[in-house]
């Protein structure tokens, strides 16, 4: 059987982080959950994960400098980052990441990102 692959979750909402570790752990992957910014970077640095779900607006250090820093330090691993604000996606700074999916109560795009960048 092949290796699970990882997926570092991060969103300063502890339901959403609930909601979406439970899902793909569903779907057979290993989740790694953070609450913020700092808590993902050291997640990051110590698992190195197969993909990030990033949210943006967090308390502290925000979603988009987060992907900044990953992706100075992986600019391979895919991230996907998921705002409950559309406007985000008109930031310069989302660029870097492979995609930006609104939140919202139907999975199905954030999962079908995920399958895409994993399979």
């Amino acid at each position: 059987m092949a290796e699970k692959k990882t997926i570092l979750i991060v969103d300063d909402e502890e339901g959403i982080l609930l909601l979406y570790r439970e899902e793909f752990e569903d779907e057979g992957y290993q989740v790694i959950p953070a609450l913020n910014g700092e808590q993902a970077l050291e997640h990051f640095s110590a698992n190195l994960p197969d993909l990030v779900i990033l949210d943006i607006n967090m308390p502290g250090m925000s979603g988009i400098e987060v992907l900044r820093q990953m992706k100075e330090q992986q600019p391979d691993v895919p991230v996907i980052l998921s705002s409950a604000y559309p406007e985000f996606k008109e930031d310069i700074g989302t660029w870097a990441s492979e995609e930006y999916i609104v939140k919202s109560a139907n999975m199905d795009e954030l999962k079908a990102s995920v399958r895409k960048y994993l399979e």
